[in-house]
């Protein structure tokens, strides 16, 4: 039986410096605009180390996100059930789930061995890009957290239908990720001097009481769209 070993002269901080390069890439240029020939050019190694570490383009991706988004993720499970343990079984306040979710991206903003910043602005612009490579990675990834928080939500909101819960969810995460990506989505209103796009902190003190607000936010009563009267003169299409 063959083993497969490692290429020559590859340094033990290869698959590290890979991944930074990676990331940095993906932030600047997007997930399908970067190729990797570009990841090895800013790396400084071959593509026979990017093959022997990774496998793959869609596998590097895969694990960009594993070792950011996982311990994220987990947190936000985590800070979920501290909170309904502390409320004995009673439902949560919706501004208490949006706690839970949005507090801990604040632990990763400050924290570089998690991403830090530049990590935030990578999830944001993943969660907007929406590419091929990106279409089995981000939903394996908050399954758990989706089934958790739309579960405490329904409880937390018994007057809200459950398929609107899911609506306002999804305006939700739409939400955090314009807001994550920093400047770079800030620049679509740059003309309201929007300040401290890229302070994670102020990002959430910002966004809290939006996203609190929107999920309490009584339901639109269901009515078609009136039509348009033709201008004069003119027939309608």
């Amino acid at each position: 039986m063959s083993v497969t070993k490692a290429p020559a002269r590859i340094p033990p901080d290869t698959r590290e410096r890979i991944l930074r390069a990676a990331e940095g890439l993906f932030m600047e240029h997007g997930f399908a605009d970067t190729s990797l020939r570009m990841i090895t050019a800013r790396a400084e190694v071959n593509l026979a180390a990017v093959n022997y570490h990774f496998g793959s383009k869609e596998a590097l991706i895969r694990e960009v996100f594993q070792r950011h988004l996982g311990p994220l993720n987990a947190a936000r499970i985590a800070c979920l059930d501290r909170l309904e343990a502390q409320a004995h079984g009673q439902p949560l306040t919706p501004e208490r789930i949006v706690e839970a979710i949005v507090s801990p991206v604040l632990q990763v903003s400050r924290d570089p061995v998690k991403g830090g910043a530049r990590f935030l602005r990578l999830l944001g612009r993943a969660l907007s890009e929406g590419t091929d490579a990106l279409q089995g990675v981000l939903p394996e990834h908050y399954r758990e957290v989706v089934v958790r928080f739309k579960a405490a939500l329904v409880r937390a909101l018994p007057e809200v239908p459950e398929t609107e819960i899911v609506w306002r969810m999804h305006f939700m995460f739409g939400a955090m990720a314009y807001a994550f990506a920093g400047n770079d989505a800030m620049q679509l209103i740059a003309t309201c001097q929007v300040e401290g796009a890229d302070d994670a902190e102020a990002v959430i003190r910002h966004l809290t009481p939006f996203l609190t607000a929107g999920l309490q936010a009584p339901q639109a009563a269901a009515s078609p769209l009136a039509p348009v009267a033709p201008a004069a003169g003119r027939r309608a299409a």
